[in-house]
């Protein structure tokens, strides 16, 4: 698969281009220093993917991605940063990864095997979400750089003082949503049911009592059990209710 190498500093674009070549299944197309380049080369080369870096000359990597992602058939996109305050508005384009500089070899190679696996089908998918200003996607820090958590594998969400952790299929991450920010963007996906915790309404099975006689909610992949206060109860229970006649 054919790889171009967006960057305004030539040494940042070598070092990308030799950790590619160690890599082995892919190759490295061409390169441009700027904004207005990039688009020529993704034009004329027509790449597999294209890591962008975001502050250069010209138009920026953000409005680089977002003329690219208007192609009826636009490259996957791979941000390469120094800087990590631009990741939602990365991921709004429909970039499948944000890569915080220095790359690690290993960070890059996971990056590009999620490109090889995305079939066109699912990179349209991401396209259209980010049409739509809906966002799929939960943006966490890591150590390793910015991570994509999918919505749909989100089991709940808890408050824990001045962070949320997200509990997902492939784990759990601390991110830096409000669990009010979260309740209001996906009020019709997540439901209260503490002031310190929501929990996806498709996995949302039953209710169930605790020695302690506080009622807990049982959710589908986990053994977790989490409180449910007396305000938001009758909520919960209508929505069980609900699912149950539907």
């Amino acid at each position: 698969m054919k790889i171009l190498v967006v960057d305004d500093e030539a040494p940042a674009r070598q070092r990308l281009a030799a950790m590619i070549a160690e890599l082995g299944d892919w190759e490295v197309a061409g390169e441009a220093a700027d904004g207005d380049q990039a688009l020529a080369q993704v034009d004329r080369l027509r790449p597999d993917v294209v890591l962008l870096d975001i502050r250069m000359p010209g138009p920026s990597g953000l409005e680089v991605a977002a003329r690219l992602s208007q192609m009826p058939h636009p490259p996957a996109v791979i941000f390469v940063t120094a800087h990590g305050d631009h990741a939602l508005q990365a991921f709004e384009t429909a970039a499948i990864d944000y890569l915080l500089k220095p790359v690690r070899s290993e960070r890059l190679a996971a990056a590009l095997e999620r490109a090889q696996r995305l079939n066109r089908a699912q990179l349209e998918a991401l396209q259209l979400s980010a049409d739509n200003d809906g966002r799929e996607h939960i943006l966490c820090r890591r150590r390793s750089g910015i991570e994509l958590i999918p919505v749909d594998s989100v089991r709940y969400f808890m408050a824990d003082q001045k962070y949320v952790t997200v509990n997902h299929e492939r784990g759990e991450d601390l991110i830096e949503d409000s669990l009010r920010k979260l309740e209001d963007e996906f009020k019709g996906r997540f439901v209260r049911i503490h002031r310190k915790a929501l929990v996806s309404r498709d996995r949302l099975v039953g209710l169930e009592k605790g020695r302690d006689g506080r009622t807990y909610a049982v959710l589908e992949g986990t053994p977790d059990r989490l409180e449910v206060s007396r305000r938001h109860l009758p909520q919960v229970r209508g929505l069980l209710r609900a699912a149950r006649v539907s």
